[in-house]
C-alpha cells in the first residue's frame, strides 16, 4: 500500500510524526509532500530535523497559503505516485488543497482529525473542515462527539474513532523534550512561574484585535514568553517589559516550555489539547473552539480579545482536580494505520 501525506504547517508536521512511524511498522509506503505553507526554518525544517521525519519527496516551496497555488504541484505528485490514499491533516489550506486535488485525480481521501466543529463559519479553518469531511472517504475522528457530528451532517465516508495523533506525539516526544531542552534557562524563567503565549490565527493578527490582545498581556503581572510567528512579530508593538517576544522555537524546546508553564494563553487548537494533556490551564484567545471538551472539563477558558477577560482568566486559571481522559489513549496512529486496510480495521 502507498499513501501520499500532504503537510504544510507546524501542527501537521507534529501530527504526521507518530503516524509516519506507525505506517512504516504496518508496511505502508508513505510519500510526503510539503506544500511550503509554512516556510520559515523554525516553523518547517526544524520539525523534520527534530522529530526524525523522512525528508519530503516533494517540496513545493510555494511560500503561500493559497490552495489554488498548491493544486498543480499536488496533482503532479498524485499522477507520479498513484497512491492508494491521500492523507490530509487538520483544517488548514494545505488540508483543503490536498483533498481537492485528490478528488480531482480520483484518489481516495483520508482525513486525520475529522468531525471537529467550532460553530464559527467566519473562520476559514471551520469552512475547510466541513468541505474536507464532505469529500473524504475515510474519516478519522478523535472522539465520539466528532463521530456524532459527522453522522448528523450526513458524511458519506467511513468513520473511525481513533483518538488524537497529537496525543501520540506528546507521549513520544515530551520526555525527550524535558531531558534535552535548556529553554527555561535561556528564557530565564522558573518552572510554574511564567506564562506561554502564542498568537497566529488570521483573525487575531488584524491590528485592532492584536492591539487588544497585547493590552491584555500588558495587564498581567507574571513573566510571559511569547514565541511569535513572523507575521505576528512584525505587527506586535508596545509590549510591557514582562512580555518577552522571541522567534519561533523548535518543537522539543516548545514542549519543554509549555509543559512547565503556569498558564498557556493561545489561539491554537492543537495547543489547547496539549495544555490539557500537560496539566496546564489554558486561556484561549478566540470566541469559540473546536475542542469544546477542554472547556467543559474546566481546563480551558474562552476570552476572545477582551483585555479584562484575559487578565481575569489568567489570574484565576487552575486545572480541575479531576480530569477525564480526552481524545484517545495515545495509540491513534496505530489505529489509523490499521484502518487504511479495511480487512485489518
Amino acid at each position: 500500500m502507498k499513501v501520499l501525506s500532504v503537510v504544510g504547517n507546524r501542527p501537521q508536521f507534529i501530527k504526521s510524526a507518530p503516524l509516519s512511524f506507525a505506517l512504516r511498522e504496518a508496511g505502508v509506503d508513505e510519500i510526503v509532500l510539503h506544500t511550503g505553507q509554512h516556510y520559515d526554518a523554525e516553523l518547517s525544517q526544524v520539525f523534520f530535523d527534530e522529530l526524525g521525519l523522512a525528508e519530503p519527496a516533494y517540496r513545493l516551496d510555494l511560500h503561500s497559503a493559497d490552495p489554488a497555488e498548491m493544486r498543480p504541484g499536488i496533482l503532479d505528485a498524485l499522477e507520479r505516485e498513484r497512491p492508494d490514499w491521500t492523507l490530509v491533516y487538520g483544517d488548514t489550506n494545505t488540508t483543503l488543497a490536498g483533498a481537492r486535488a485528490a478528488v480531482e485525480d480520483d484518489v481516495p481521501v483520508a482525513h486525520v482529525e475529522a468531525g471537529l466543529r467550532s460553530g464559527d463559519l467566519s473562520m476559514p479553518e471551520e469552512r475547510n473542515r466541513i468541505e474536507v469531511d464532505g469529500i473524504a472517504q475515510l474519516l478519522f475522528a478523535p472522539d465520539e462527539r466528532s463521530r456524532t457530528t459527522l453522522e448528523d451532517e450526513g458524511a458519506t465516508g467511513r468513520i473511525e474513532v481513533v483518538g488524537d495523533v497529537m496525543r501520540d506525539a506528546l507521549d513520544l516526544f515530551a520526555p525527550v523534550a524535558r531531558e534535552r531542552s535548556q529553554v527555561l534557562e535561556r528564557m530565564r524563567v522558573e518552572p510554574g512561574a511564567y506564562l506561554v503565549c502564542t498568537v497566529h490565527r488570521q483573525a487575531n493578527v488584524r491590528p485592532e484585535r492584536l492591539h487588544r490582545i497585547v493590552e491584555g498581556l500588558n495587564r498581567l503581572d507574571e513573566p510571559v514568553v511569547f514565541p511569535a510567528h513572523p507575521r505576528t512579530a512584525s505587527l506586535v508593538s508596545r509590549l510591557a517589559p514582562h512580555v518577552q517576544v522571541v522567534p519561533p522555537i523548535g518543537y522539543l524546546d516548545f514542549g519543554a516550555l509549555a509543559s512547565q508553564a503556569r498558564v498557556i494563553v493561545t489561539d491554537s487548537g492543537g495547543l489547547q489539547k496539549e495544555a490539557y494533556w500537560y496539566g496546564v490551564p489554558c486561556v484561549t484567545l478566540r470566541p469559540s473552539t473546536e475542542w469544546v471538551d477542554t472547556v467543559v472539563a474546566g481546563a480551558n477558558v474562552l476570552v476572545d480579545d477582551d483585555p479584562a477577560a484575559i487578565e481575569r482568566a489568567v489570574r484565576d486559571a487552575r486545572m480541575p482536580v479531576e480530569r477525564p481522559q480526552l481524545y484517545g489513549d495515545g495509540h491513534a496512529a496505530r489505529h489509523i494505520a490499521a484502518a487504511l486496510y479495511p480487512s485489518r480495521a
